[in-house]
C-alpha cells in the first residue's frame, strides 16, 4: 500500500502556503491539483482506525503506529481551533517519527458533543485546508482519548495525576479565566468555584481539576506539568498563572506557593483562521473524499504558534515542526492581537452593518478593503514593536490575503461574538495608545462606533443581528439608551477604562455615531478615510 508523505505545516515565518515536498508518491499532490480529487466510487466510508487504509487514496492518513503513542498532553476544551492547530503540530511530531511520547488526550467540561462525535471514530478526524487555489485533506491521529469530565471526574483526575502527563493546554476563551478586569485577581464569586473548593474529588471547573491534580502530584512527590494557555488574550500564560494560583490560594497557601515555585505557565501566540464547520461542509467533505466524519474541521493553509521557552517537565519537540520557542512572546502576541484580531473586530461590525455576512465578501468590497488595509497600515502597525524574525509589513499583507480567502468565507457573526471580551484586549489598546501619542485614530474610532451601533441589535437596513456576548443585555440596553451619545456605554469601565474621561475622544466617537445614523456606514467609513488622508475624493 502506497502511503503519502505528510506535508509540513507552514513555519512560523508568515508563509501563507505550505511547502509541498517532492517525493515518489502520487499522493503528494499540489494544492492546485486537489480540486480534481473525487470521492471513492465505492461510496462513503466511516472514519475509524480499521478503515484508515481504505481512505489513503483520497486523504493523507497517519502512517505512524497510533497504539504506540504515549499520552503526555491533556487539553481542556477541544474545539475546532484546537483540532486545526495545536493537534496538527503534535500529529506532525508523530508522523515524522520524531517522538511517540507526545500523544494528546482531550477533556470537555460543558458539552458531550465532541465526545459523541469523536469516540465512535476512534478519536480520528479530518482537517481540510482550503485556499483560493484548492484544498487538501488530512486525517489527524494524535488524539489518543477524550473524556467528558462530568461523566467520571475521577478518571480525569487520575489522568492528570499520571506522571506521563507533562503538559496541560487550554482554549477556554478569555472570559473563562475569571479574572477581575481592574485588579487581575481571580474572581471566586461563582457557585462552581465554591463547589470545587469543598468537593475536590468531583470538580466542575478547569481550575478545580488542575489544582486538585497538582496537589495530588505534590503529595506523591511527582513533578508538576506545564500549563500552556492558547487563548487570545494579553499574556495568556500570566492569566493562567493568576487564575490557577488564585484558586489554589483559596484552598491552601502552601499548595499555592508550590505551584508558584514549580509550575511553568509560558505565554503563547496561536494563529490559524478556523470557522465553525457547518452541516453542509461536513456533507461536502463526505462527498469529495468519501469519508463519513462526524465533525471535520475546515481551515486555511496558514498556521503559526509561538511559545515562551519555559517548561517545567520536558519540552515537546515542536520546534522541529515549525513552532517557534522564544524568550518572550509579548511582541508576537501584540502583532497578532492588534493586527489580526482587532481587524476581525472592526470588519465584523462594519461589515455586518453594511449587509455582508462573511469576511471574504467584506474584502471584496473595495471601500471596506481599503479601510482594512489603512486601519492596519496607518493606525495600528506604527504602534507595534517588531518581533524578531517577522516583517510586520509582510505580515499585514498576508492578513489581507487571508481575510479575502473565499474558500474559508469566515462568517461575520463569529467575528462579532464576545465583543466585551475581545475589544478591550484587541482594538481598544491601540486606540488608547494613539490618543496618548497624538497619532491618527479616526479608523479605530469608527470601529468602536460600529460596535456601539451593532449592539442595538439591527443592521443598517433594520435586519436583526445576533448579539452573542456574556454582557449582551447590559450592552444592548446602554447602546439603545445612549443612541448617538456614547457616554452610557463608555461608562462601563471594566471594558473601556478611562476612555470616557477624554472629552476629545467622546466628541469624535459621538460624531462617528451621528454620521453612521445619518449617512450610513459606508459613507462614514469613506469620510474617515478622507479625513485621515487615506482616500482621495
Amino acid at each position: 500500500m502506497t502511503q503519502a508523505e505528510i506535508v509540513p505545516l507552514p513555519l512560523s515565518t508568515g508563509t501563507l502556503t505550505p511547502e509541498i515536498p517532492t517525493g515518489t508518491s502520487a499522493r503528494d499532490i499540489a494544492l492546485a491539483d486537489l480540486p480534481n480529487v473525487v470521492a471513492s466510487p465505492t461510496g462513503i466510508r466511516k472514519l475509524t482506525q480499521d478503515t484508515l487504509g481504505l481512505h489513503d487514496e483520497q486523504l493523507i492518513v497517519p502512517t505512524y503506529d497510533r497504539s504506540a503513542l504515549t499520552p503526555a498532553v491533556v487539553h481542556f476544551s477541544v474545539g475546532g481551533f484546537h483540532r486545526s492547530h495545536q493537534l496538527l503540530y503534535f500529529d506532525e511530531v508523530a508522523e515524522r517519527r520524531i517522538s511517540d511520547a507526545w500523544g494528546v488526550v482531550g477533556v470537555g467540561l460543558h458539552s458531550r458533543h465532541m465526545k459523541d462525535a469523536l469516540a465512535p471514530q476512534d478519536h480520528l478526524y479530518t482537517v481540510v485546508e482550503r485556499s483560493p487555489d484548492g484544498e487538501r485533506a488530512r486525517v489527524v491521529g494524535v488524539m489518543v482519548d477524550y473524556h467528558f469530565a462530568p461523566d467520571d471526574p475521577a478518571v480525569v483526575l487520575d489522568l492528570l495525576t499520571d506522571e506521563r502527563i507533562r503538559m496541560v493546554s487550554l482554549t477556554i476563551t478569555g472570559s473563562g479565566y475569571r479574572l477581575c478586569p481592574d485588579s487581575g485577581d481571580f474572581d471566586a464569586d461563582d457557585v462552581d468555584i465554591r463547589w470545587d473548593l469543598t468537593e475536590t474529588a468531583s470538580p466542575r471547573t478547569v481550575f478545580g481539576y488542575i489544582v486538585e491534580a497538582l496537589d495530588r502530584r505534590r503529595r506523591a512527590g511527582l513533578p508538576p506539568f506545564t500549563v500552556v494557555s492558547c487563548d487570545n488574550m494579553h499574556r495568556n500564560g500570566d492569566a493562567a498563572r493568576a487564575a490557577i494560583v488564585g484558586f489554589a490560594r483559596l484552598r491552601d497557601e502552601v499548595l499555592a506557593r508550590w505551584i508558584t515555585d514549580r509550575v511553568s505557565f509560558p505565554s503563547s501566540m496561536v494563529d490559524r483562521i478556523t470557522p465553525h464547520t457547518t452541516p453542509e461542509q461536513r456533507e461536502a467533505v463526505a462527498q469529495r473524499y468519501g469519508v463519513d466524519d462526524n465533525w471535520p474541521v475546515i481551515t486555511e493553509p496558514f498556521s503559526q504558534w509561538v511559545i515562551e521557552d519555559d517548561f517545567c517537565n520536558g519540552r515537546p519537540p515542536l520546534d522541529l515542526v515549525g513552532v517557534r520557542f522564544v524568550p518572550d512572546v509579548a511582541r508576537y502576541e501584540l502583532m497578532k492581537t492588534r493586527l489580526l484580531n482587532a481587524s476581525h473586530c472592526a470588519l465584523g461590525y462594519l461589515g455586518s452593518l453594511a449587509g455582508h455576512t462573511s469576511i471574504d465578501r467584506v474584502m471584496a468590497d473595495p471601500l471596506l478593503a481599503e479601510y482594512a488595509e489603512q486601519l492596519m497600515d496607518a493606525e495600528v502597525l506604527p504602534l507595534l514593536p517588531p518581533p524578531d524574525g517577522i516583517d510586520l509589513v509582510e505580515y499585514e499583507q498576508s492578513l489581507l490575503k487571508r481575510f479575502a480567502n473565499p474558500a474559508i468565507a469566515d462568517q461575520l457573526y463569529r467575528l462579532c461574538r464576545r465583543g466585551s471580551t475581545k475589544m478591550p484586549h484587541h482594538l481598544l489598546p491601540s486606540l488608547r495608545e494613539a490618543l496618548v501619542a497624538g497619532r491618527p485614530h479616526a479608523l479605530l474610532t469608527v470601529a468602536v462606533a460600529a460596535w456601539f451601533v451593532y449592539l442595538r441589535g439591527v443592521d443598517a437596513d433594520g435586519r436583526p443581528v445576533v448579539i452573542d456576548d456574556p454582557n449582551a443585555d447590559l450592552l444592548q440596553r446602554l447602546s439603545l439608551a445612549g443612541g448617538t451619545d456614547p457616554r452610557p456605554l463608555l461608562g462601563v469601565r471594566s471594558i473601556f477604562g478611562d476612555l470616557g474621561d477624554d472629552p476629545v475622544f467622546v466628541a469624535e466617537l459621538t460624531d462617528a455615531l451621528v454620521r453612521i445614523d445619518r449617512d450610513g456606514v459606508r459613507t462614514t467609513v469613506a469620510a474617515a478615510l478622507l479625513r485621515s488622508g487615506r482616500l482621495h475624493p
